[in-house]
């Protein structure tokens, strides 16, 4: 409706101050020209809203002019207290003011609304780590969290897989939260928190880039970084059972390649791996379900592993192992 959308727009400059034509539709979803409509609209009801000129111009409301129009609805207030993530909230220090705000939002509420968000805080709850994952170590979450926040340079020394250990200064953009593991984003480069060894602010800060989104950047990169970890393939056909146990058996992304590729029982199709090091055990889960047809190396491992296991369960090895 035009009415909430007029709101929206003098919400958005209210929180964000001025802002261009373009980057109001591209917000509310609408064409340029609606936005030209509604600040008319605006201005006509006596809202002091005004347009700057040039390269650098926009929408703006007058300096020190606030809205009292912020009342919530009662999907807006439902929404809220589905976002509430206390674990998050506690590592990077926020766990207090978090409990603070959630007091005061319901304390504002009207009382229909309050007894709503209460028993959507009862009925629903948002648990984000994997399944049979502990907590990784996060000591340097808050302070990441406020460099990225100040827009301050940070000396850190990372460690990459395996043991290496490397040292870097880097500009913190933004931190992402992943099935209960901390990432963050800075400089070209995305770093797991939890393999931050040692890190110190420095004095530099930093402008971070206008047109960088967080949530653009993460979704690119994952994918990107999926499609290398799973860059090799190796021939194999399946049965129908097979098949039916990927999603199951398999990490989402290959799960999903394998059913783009849609092969049928017993047709030829490149399995996704990481590595022929990784891929033996990946292949065991389906048992006789599966058929490696190439490479040699993938079979060879394949079959002396199968012969392994026979000579465990024919006993030949249980002697010497429990001797």
């Amino acid at each position: 409706m035009k009415s909430g959308r007029l709101i929206q727009v003098l919400l958005l400059l209210q929180s964000r101050g001025r802002m261009t034509a373009d980057e109001l539709a591209r917000e509310l979803e609408v064409s340029p020209r609606t936005i030209y409509r509604d600040v008319e609209s605006l201005s006509a009801a006596g809202i002091p809203v005004y347009a700057d000129r040039g390269p650098a111009g926009g929408y703006r409301l007058v300096d020190g002019y606030r809205t009292r129009l912020t009342g919530l609805t009662t999907g807006e207030a439902q929404s809220l207290f589905l976002t509430g993530l206390p674990g998050p909230a506690e590592a990077l220090g926020l766990k207090e003011f978090a409990a603070a705000a959630q007091l005061k939002l319901l304390a504002a509420l009207p009382t229909e609304l309050r007894s709503r968000a209460e028993q959507i805080r009862q009925r629903f709850h948002l648990d984000t780590p994997a399944w049979f994952r502990g907590d990784e170590p996060t000591e340097h979450l808050a302070t990441i969290a406020d460099a990225v926040w100040e827009q301050r340079r940070v000396r850190m020394t990372y460690q990459r897989w395996g043991s290496r250990t490397v040292e870097r200064e880097v500009d913190p953009y933004g931190l992402v939260l992943k099935a209960g593991t901390w990432y963050f984003v800075g400089s070209g480069r995305t770093y797991r928190v939890s393999r931050v060894l040692a890190l110190r602010p420095t004095p530099d800060t930093f402008e971070r880039p206008r047109d960088f989104d967080l949530a653009r950047h993460w979704a690119e990169w994952s994918e990107q970084f999926e499609a290398r970890m799973y860059g090799e393939r190796v021939a194999v056909r399946m049965t129908r059972a097979g098949l039916d146990k990927t999603q199951y058996l398999l990490s989402g992304f290959q799960a999903r390649l394998i059913r783009d590729l849609a092969p049928q029982p017993g047709q030829e199709f490149g399995f996704p791996t990481e590595s022929t090091r990784h891929v033996v055990a990946d292949l065991l889960k389906f048992g006789a379900d599966v058929e490696v047809l190439a490479p040699d190396e993938v079979r060879r491992e394949l079959v002396g592993t199968i012969k392994a296991m026979q000579d465990v369960y024919n006993g030949a090895k249980l002697r010497t192992w429990f001797r």
